[in-house]
C-alpha cells in the first residue's frame, strides 16, 4: 500500500533576481512498512524534499499525495491537520519543550490535537517502554543525555499512530554510540510496528539500516539502492560504492 507519493515534484527559491532551484521533477513512492533512506551532498535538496513529503512546506510544481491525500488540493489548515493526524517528524535537535517532562513531551502531539493525555496513558506508557525511558518518564529535558532525548522524540513521533514517520538526520547531533542505539531502535519499529520511515541523512552507516536509499544529487534523483538485510556496518560498502561512482 502507497503511503506517501512525490510526483514530477519541484521547488524554485527566488534568491533577488536569482531563481536557484532545490528540486526539479522528483518522483519518489513510500510503501507501508518501508524504511527510506535518502542521501546526497549539502545543497543537494534532501532536506527540501522532506519538508515537502510532511507537508511543512509546498512545491513550486508537482504533487505530494500523502495518506491519500492530495496536499494540493487541500487548505493549509487542512495540511495541518493531516501532519498533525498522520505524520510523525524526528529531528536532529530533538525539539523537545524543556519545561516538559519525558512523558509530558510524548504526549505533546495529542494536546496539540486537542486530547487528553490521561486517556492515553497506557499508550504514552508503552512508548517509553519501547523506547527504554520508562523510568525516566519524569525527567525532564536537561535531565537526560542526547541519546536519551532523542529517544523521546521517537516515542513522540509515534504516539498519534502516524501513516509515516519523517527524520532528518537524527544521529546527527549523537555520539557514535548513541547514534547506532537510534538507529537500531528505528529499524525495530519498521521490523515489529510494520513503521513506514523516510529519514534524510549524509551518513552511509545511518542508510545501512533502511531497506531502499535514494540517492539526491543537484536536485534530482540520480540512483536507488534497495537492500535485502537492512541493517548495519556490513551494508556500508555497496552504499559507497554507489557514492564514489556519483562522486557524492
Amino acid at each position: 500500500m502507497t503511503v506517501l507519493e512525490a510526483n514530477q515534484v519541484k521547488k524554485q527559491y527566488q534568491m533577488g533576481e536569482v531563481t536557484v532551484s532545490a528540486l526539479d521533477g522528483v518522483s519518489l513512492v513510500v510503501n507501508k512498512g518501508e524504511f527510506v533512506a535518502i542521501m546526497g551532498p549539502s545543497g543537494s535538496g534532501k532536506s527540501t524534499l522532506l519538508h515537502l513529503l510532511g507537508g511543512l512546506d509546498g512545491p513550486s510544481d508537482g504533487e505530494i499525495t500523502l495518506a491519500g491525500q492530495p496536499l494540493s488540493k487541500l487548505s493549509d489548515n487542512e495540511i495541518t491537520v493531516v501532519r498533525r493526524r498522520k505524520v510523525g517528524f524526528i529531528f536532529q535537535f530533538y525539539n523537545l519543550l524543556p519545561t516538559l517532562t519525558a512523558e509530558e513531551n510524548v504526549g505533546l502531539p495529542l494536546l496539540i490535537d486537542g486530547q487528553s493525555l490521561d486517556k492515553h496513558k497506557e499508550k504514552i506508557e508503552k512508548l517509553l517502554m519501547l523506547v527504554s525511558l520508562a523510568d525516566r518518564k519524569h525527567h525532564k529535558p536537561d535531565q537526560l543525555s542526547g541519546g536519551q532525548q532523542q529517544r523521546v522524540a521517537i516515542a513522540r513521533a509515534f504516539v498519534n499512530d502516524p501513516e509515516i514517520v519523517l527524520a532528518d538526520e537524527p544521529t546527527g547531533n549523537l555520539d557514535s554510540k548513541s547514534g547506532t542505539a537510534i538507529l537500531e531502535l528505528l529499524r525495530k519499529t519498521c521490523n515489529d510496528l510494520g513503521a513506514t520511515i523516510v529519514m534524510v541523512t549524509h551518513d552511509p552507516r545511518a542508510a545501512s539500516y533502511a531497506n531502499r536509499i535514494v540517492f539526491l544529487k543537484d536536485g534530482e534523483i540520480v540512483r536507488e539502492l534497495k537492500q535485502t538485510q537492512a541493517g548495519g556496518a556490513h551494508n556500508i560498502q555497496p552504499i559507497m560504492d554507489v557514492m564514489a561512482g556519483l562522486e557524492l
